[in-house]
């Protein structure tokens, strides 16, 4: 799967149900493993972080389904 891909899928927060936002970019190690995805938080969801995007790790993610990711953030 590309990161281009991910990008177009919704991220949904398992906890609340609520949908954060979008996947803008990644930071990749020098092996090329994933360490962590940015995104950009929709407008409803910036009232739970002082920023305009947070970060999750790949091992915070529960399932990549057609249309959503489901995170644990």
């Amino acid at each position: 799967m590309f990161l281009s891909e991910l990008q177009n899928k919704d991220i949904i927060s398992v906890q609340t149900g609520e949908n954060i936002g979008r996947i803008m970019d990644a930071e990749i190690d020098s092996t090329g493993k994933i360490l962590k995805f940015y995104v950009e938080q929709k407008k409803v969801f910036r009232k739970y972080f002082s920023n305009n995007e947070i970060t999750f790790k790949f091992s915070e993610i529960e399932k990549i389904g057609a249309d959503v990711i489901l995170v644990k953030i």
